[in-house]
């Protein structure tokens, strides 16, 4: 079990300390690129701090685990909007400025259409292509059609002005995740044989968490700095590119239908803080702080719900509850 934490631990650092390299990298060469804040946090940064969870889904797909991989997807986007929304509001409220408002469209329509997969039952390679080819296409129409928002803000101070260092950081950041992401995956397995607990439990939560570590750091800072644009971008491009690039990969590797556990309540609560956030982008001016502690105890409260909702594996296996020291029946 020693073993199992310590590659579970090892995993997770690597995941931060590869995502921040990577974020690093990649805002260094939005810089250079001259974009927006909000695009960088849309495609550039979105893409950057969704490395993690993309990495950890491919290595779970690889190792026989979809239920990890697609656990984590839909764990990492909860943790996006409730815990690092919640987190970062909480740190310094989010000004919002009617930006994001199309792509926080497309973040729910991705997200109904990974719930009617996820009722559907059903996995094919031509899905994951699909998905795949929905995020090239949306990738193209947002640098064809920027936000008018926040066009003033650009991520002057938050990576390296020279390119071949940030170059360097990308590949490094990128280089340290796929290891961090095997040692993670590797770890969380052993971790729910030894628990007893189903891989897509661990994939909601500890490895979705994990993975989420530089989304969390990347709007933190944004938050701390007043670029709203790109904290808000951050977590709307994260969320899109989980479900279209991690979910497409995972089922283009692994072309197995979703968990029938993320078909219920987890896919509800994952479209609710979808229509939420596009419900905030529409209405509200802030994300204060007493929302960001709603967000925040939400996704506690969703942690303790997946845990407690688990099925004992015993009375799972034989399909009844019988006390340990009953007589079995002659």
């Amino acid at each position: 079990m020693l073993n199992a934490i310590l590659l579970s631990l090892g995993g997770l650092v690597g995941l931060a300390i590869g995502g921040e390299l990577l974020v690093r990298g990649s805002v260094g060469i939005a810089q250079k690129l001259g974009v927006s804040t909000l695009f960088t946090g849309l495609v550039i940064v979105g893409f950057a701090t969704s490395m993690p969870e993309m990495v950890a889904s491919v290595q779970a797909s690889l190792a026989g685990s979809p239920e990890i991989a697609w656990g984590n997807i839909v764990g990492s986007n909860l943790a996006n909007t409730l815990l690092i929304l919640g987190i970062s509001a909480l740190v310094a409220p989010i000004v919002l400025k009617g930006t994001g408002r199309r792509d926080a469209v497309v973040a729910l329509g991705v997200s109904l259409m990974l719930w009617g997969l996820a009722l559907s039952g059903v996995g094919a390679r031509w899905i994951g292509l699909v998905l795949l080819a929905l995020i090239v296409v949306y990738i193209v129409w947002r640098y064809r059609h920027p936000s008018k928002g926040f066009e003033e803000e650009h991520a002057d101070d938050e990576g390296p002005s020279n390119g071949l260092v940030a170059g360097l950081l990308f590949v490094a950041g990128l280089a340290i995740l796929v290891i961090g992401g095997d040692a993670l995956v590797t770890g969380a397995i052993a971790l729910a044989t030894i628990f007893r607990v189903p891989e897509t439990v661990i994939g909601l939560t500890v490895v979705a968490v994990g993975t989420s570590l530089p989304e969390l750091a990347a709007s933190i800072a944004a938050a701390l700095r007043g670029k709203s644009g790109l904290a808000i971008g951050n977590v709307l491009g994260s969320n899109i590119y989980n479900i279209l690039l991690i979910g497409g990969a995972t089922m283009t590797i692994a072309p197995f239908a979703l968990p029938s556990e993320l078909a219920g309540i987890q896919m509800a609560l994952l479209t609710a803080s979808a229509v939420l956030l596009l419900g905030l982008l529409w209405y509200a001016d802030k994300i204060g702080r007493l929302l960001g502690t709603a967000l925040l105890l939400a996704f506690i409260g969703n942690v303790v719900l997946v845990f407690t909702d688990t099925p004992d594996p015993v009375e799972d296996e034989i399909g009844i509850e019988r006390p340990i020291d009953a007589p079995a029946e002659s």
